[in-house]
């Protein structure tokens, strides 16, 4: 399966715009099977509460619809994050995978929310870190800030992931993450993370851009710099059995050690 991640500068307020590119790469980059935009792509993400709330969709609304038809024109599945107005009547900070038919497979709300501007914003997601199937891959979904707690990306391995899709919008001097941690949680989990964020500034934030492809060894079998890009990869089964045969971490594990770390 190739992955595609695209790392741009943010295009606040825009979503007609925001839909015009992402039909623009999607169909300029035959080939792709699945498409990652990143954190809030719809709006972008530093915007304000008035803005999130004004522009806030639900998971079937229009803009699905709109993408849906891009993924089923161009023949791949498109991960894309946006603010989700929940049936509840409450916004969250969500990432839709929709696949090459046009179908809704999966829909994530971030549930670790990051500073002050996360949390005025969005509510936190709930204990819900489902893992689907996208052409024969295992597939789970986290959210930037998601990325930081190896509690998450470990669920989601035990849960049979292979590949962990990251739609981020991580900012300086947080660049150690990008770097680091990526290949950190692939390496510990023997799963690929496909890690999509921005690059360029949005008011007061200046994004890192580093966007990769960590593969179940640790390697960066994808990597951007710092400019608006299009990055991919093809994903290698076989890398995941070496990294299991190699890498005992999930074998070893002592969950009777581990109840304290759940408590407050």
């Amino acid at each position: 399966m190739r992955v595609a991640l695209y790392q741009c500068p943010p295009l606040p307020l825009d979503v007609a715009g925001n839909l015009q590119r992402l039909n623009h790469i999607a169909q300029h980059n035959p080939g792709v099977d699945l498409l990652v935009l990143p954190e809030m792509f719809l709006t972008g993400y530093n915007i304000g509460p008035q803005a999130v709330a004004q522009l806030a969709q639900p998971l079937d609304g229009d803009a699905a619809r709109q993408i849906a038809r891009i993924a089923q024109a161009c023949n791949m599945a498109i991960a894309y994050g946006y603010p989700e107005l929940g049936p509840d009547g409450l916004i969250y900070n969500s990432v839709q995978l929709i696949d090459s038919h046009g179908n809704r497979l999966l829909n994530y709300r971030k549930t670790h929310l990051f500073g002050a501007l996360d949390h005025s914003l969005f509510s936190p997601g709930p204990d819900a870190f489902p893992v689907i199937e996208l052409n024969g891959w295992k597939v789970g979904m986290l959210i930037c800030y998601d990325l930081e707690f190896p509690e998450n990306t470990r669920r989601l391995a035990l849960a049979g992931a292979q590949l962990i899709v990251v739609p981020t919008a991580n900012m300086a001097p947080y660049d150690f993450i990008a770097d680091v941690t990526v290949r950190s949680r692939a390496f510990e989990n023997q799963c690929y993370v496909a890690y999509a964020n921005y690059c360029g500034s949005e008011s007061t934030i200046h994004y890192c851009g580093q966007s990769s492809i960590a593969a179940p060894d640790g390697q960066q079998v994808a990597l951007a710099q710092r400019d608006e890009t299009l990055i991919s990869a093809v994903l290698d089964p076989q890398k995941l059995t070496d990294a299991k045969a190699g890498n005992s971490y999930l074998a070893d594990r002592r969950p009777e050690l581990y109840g304290a770390l759940s408590a407050r």
